[in-house]
């Protein structure tokens, strides 16, 4: 089965809800028409597509709160949407329901430069929060590689991270505190401007709920003071298997990098020609780290990657000279996916977890994969924390190649279950991994998912058919039988 499942728009539904969003909102926020809503149909996963019924682009919390009052009355589902640029189909509409776009709140509220912090709306793009910070000395950590156009909801919504994440943490290790609404339009705040707050942790029960619980409409970021100097080491190896043991080697000599990177040589060859970063194109693989803080810190830690990356079989090392050569050689790598796009009419940016000792295994399985399936994979990665990130280059005018890449993708996914990891490191599961979730996840922990679904949101009206799969899915996903909502002999052990 598809993982995406089209609904169909009811033309008369269409036009009283338009009259009635019109009715508090200006006209030229609400949008209807086929040519006006084409461009939201989709985010940055293309292969998953839905034209909205009506899209709808709030300039203020009290339009949203009275959206989302007619949705809940009415029971007319609620996709939120930040810039778009999600890779897991999470942002993808329905053909029955309200896409809210978010992009006209896009204003930096408060920008405290003592206690550093930033209140933000959720329109702001990520990049945007540094540029302010900037005169201060002062910038927001998180970088994901979309981090010029990625929003601050967007990022919440996905607990997105970075080449930085780490060292610094990702989204929910940057924010403080957040102002949400709920799917019945109610006002709650999580979180606190202070270290702690009193209660249950509710807003690290938010961030990452890929949009299913609320709206964030404000958030509180945490700033941090601009490092005095960045130096990175650009490390090349032979043997993909030992650059993975080098990571390993690095994190057991109690060393934190500020980055720590990793490409393969399908990926260097890519990349090169586009970015120019100087890359090592004879290397099967190649290390970025990077060490930030004060320059004795720096030193002394450039010193010591250096000594664990010759232990561990570096061929050849390279040391920025100069801030201009530290951002070149993160070019590449920042790059790597509008480098795919010049190679190949369609690329599907993979996303899972591993332990960082499996990093050499799982390259080795994905290049057996590539043969099976006969397609081209450039792999990336955040090598620290074991994100992967393979570029699997297909033909989406060519079905059969469509399938295959749709195919590699969730070989890919299960290997990362079976290798001892998770099927998302900061990509988010929407509707591109649900089917993988049914072999992560048992239905007890299924449940206990829908569970916290339904206290924030009992109706089920928030971003639908999404990130938990239902019973059915995972049967049919497996191959299994279910009557009347129930397995037989469900006390079998499956998946």
């Amino acid at each position: 089965m598809s993982a995406a499942e089209k609904t169909v728009t009811d033309p008369l539904r269409q036009q009283q809800l338009v009259a009635q969003l019109k009715a508090f909102l200006p006209a030229y926020c609400v949008l209807w028409k086929p040519e006006e809503t084409r461009p939201y149909e989709c985010d940055g996963l293309s292969i998953y597509r839905q034209l909205p019924m009506i899209v709808v682009l709030p300039e203020t919390e009290e339009h949203i709160v009275k959206v989302l009052k007619l949705c809940h009355a009415q029971r007319v589902p609620v996709v939120a949407r930040g810039a778009g640029t999600g890779l897991s189909g999470g942002a993808m509409p329905m053909g029955n329901g309200v896409l809210l776009g978010l992009s006209k709140l896009n204003k930096i509220l408060k920008l405290d430069p003592y206690s550093r912090t930033a209140v933000v709306q959720p329109g702001v793009r990520n990049l945007a929060i540094s540029e302010a910070a900037a005169p201060y000395g002062l910038y927001y950590a998180p970088d994901p590689s979309s981090q010029i156009a990625c929003t601050i909801g967007g990022n919440v919504a996905e607990n997105s991270g970075g080449v930085h994440c780490l060292k610094y943490g990702l989204t929910g290790q940057n924010v403080l505190r957040l102002r949400m609404l709920t799917m019945a339009g109610e006002v709650l705040e999580l979180g606190s401007e202070a270290l702690d707050a009193p209660g249950l942790d509710l807003l690290s029960v938010f961030i990452g709920s890929e949009g299913m619980l609320g709206v964030a409409t404000e958030v509180t970021v945490k700033l941090v003071p601009k490092p005095a100097l960045a130096r990175v080491i650009m490390a090349s190896f032979d043997d993909v298997e030992v650059a993975g043991t080098a990571v390993a080697a690095i994190i057991a000599a109690g060393i934190i990098p500020a980055g720590l990177e990793m490409m393969d040589q399908a990926a260097t060859q890519m990349v090169e020609p586009f970015a120019q970063a100087g890359y090592d194109l004879n290397a099967k693989a190649i290390l970025l780290c990077e060490s930030d803080g004060t320059p004795e810190e720096v030193a002394d830690e450039i010193t010591r990657m250096r000594k664990v990356l010759e232990d561990s079989g570096a061929t050849r090392i390279q040391v920025s000279q100069s801030e201009q050569e530290r951002l070149q050689f993160w070019a590449g790598r920042k790059n790597a996916f509008p480098a795919a796009g010049r190679i190949s009419p369609d690329y599907y940016c993979m996303d899972g977890t591993i332990p960082r000792k499996r990093l050499g295994e799982m390259l080795k399985a994905i290049a057996a994969l590539q043969i099976h399936y006969n397609l081209r994979c450039p792999n990336v990665f955040h090598a620290g924390d074991g994100n992967l990130h393979p570029l699997i280059l297909f033909d989406a005018n060519n079905p059969d190649s469509l399938r295959r890449a749709e195919e590699f993708g969730a070989h890919i996914l299960e290997l990362c279950v079976a290798l001892g990891g998770t099927i998302t490191g900061e990509h988010g599961v929407g509707i591109e991994k649900i089917n993988q979730m049914c072999s992560q996840f048992a239905a007890a922990e299924r449940e206990l998912f829908f569970g916290i679904k339904r206290a924030f949101d009992p109706q089920g009206l928030l971003n639908p058919e999404k990130v938990i799969p239902t019973l059915h899915r995972c049967a049919e996903y497996g191959k299994m039988r279910v009557s009347g909502g129930k397995l037989p002999f469900s006390d079998l052990p499956r998946f």
